[in-house]
């Protein structure tokens, strides 16, 4: 599916996109980038909430009883 950009830098979303996001005129959209450098569109609202740091959900969750020194020798023995 393929759209031109207007002079306004205004494009027109595809029948099938607004449809599958459930966009109806009035609806707001949000924009962002991935990592490989494509476009993403998101119905406002149901964007999964960002974290600063892609660890932050794991940080501090380890149930282990190591001290780091131990752990090192563990590894390296």
């Amino acid at each position: 599916m393929g759209t031109t950009l207007t002079s306004k830098g205004q494009v027109t979303i595809p029948k099938q996109v607004r449809d599958a996001l459930d966009l109806a005129p009035g609806s707001e959209v949000e924009f962002a980038v991935n990592r490989d450098g494509d476009v993403v569109l998101l119905k406002a609202g149901k964007r999964r909430a960002r974290r600063g740091d892609r660890f932050e959900a794991a940080r501090g969750k380890a149930q282990v009883k190591w001290r780091s020194d131990e752990l090192m020798a563990l590894l390296r023995d």
